[in-house]
């Protein structure tokens, strides 16, 4: 194989599983550029070794050249299963688990020089995960029948118990708790609650302002 069509083929699987990863960067998920570029990367080196050892061996021993890229669809599940996060009852890290294993298929595809499914396939992952994204976030808060209050808040000892002191004073119920940490070493923490009938999320959130250091996001 000539050293053009292996730069090609790895270059390609780089940049589209870069354009995938650019998206799970910005929404600071565990697997972001960096993660999504080296798994279509060394998906596509898979292939090309493949192939390589196909023609290398051809006639001499029995070589099935997808066997390799086989075991790369099973073994992405690994790394994706570290993505994969149960907080409470919620689990995070599904869409990014996805995203790596249909990175490491664009890969694959890339490898045998099959780009334009490579480039198809990385257009709509890319597409579904920025655009539909959004219409899922309008799908759930029309079906939710319980709100959501999303805060920023100091890394402090105590500091979460005393906005679930005063969420609780309020009357509200707090079914479910998400806590995640920004670049600032910030807590972003997102509370489920139950409210009575006397009581809206408005409410909450006008006492929470009383707080200090206490930002309402959503």
């Amino acid at each position: 194989m000539a050293i053009e069509v292996i730069l090609l083929r790895l270059f390609v699987a780089a940049i589209l599983g870069g354009i995938v990863g650019i998206e799970r960067e910005n929404q600071k998920r565990a697997a972001g550029l960096r993660t999504h570029i080296l798994v279509s990367l060394g998906s596509a080196l898979v292939m090309v070794t493949s192939e390589y050892m196909f023609k290398a061996y051809s006639g001499l021993t029995d070589i099935d050249p997808a066997r390799l890229g086989a075991q790369v669809i099973s073994g992405i599940g690994f790394l994706g299963a570290g993505t994969i996060i149960k907080q409470g009852t919620s689990v995070r890290g599904l869409t990014t688990a996805a995203s790596l294993w249909a990175v490491a298929c664009i890969g694959l595809a890339t490898g045998t020089g099959f780009y334009t499914a490579a480039v198809i396939a990385a257009a709509i992952v890319f597409l579904t995960l920025v655009f539909l994204r959004k219409f899922e976030n309008i799908l759930i808060r029309k079906s939710k029948t319980t709100p959501e209050i999303m805060i920023r808040m100091d890394n402090k000892p105590g500091k979460l118990g005393e906005v679930a002191s005063y969420i609780g004073k309020s009357g509200a119920n707090i079914t479910n708790v998400e806590i995640e940490t920004d670049d600032e070493d910030k807590l972003i923490v997102n509370f489920t609650l139950n409210l009575p009938k006397s009581l809206n999320k408005d409410d909450v959130v006008i006492l929470l302002k009383s707080l200090p250091d206490i930002k309402i996001i959503e």
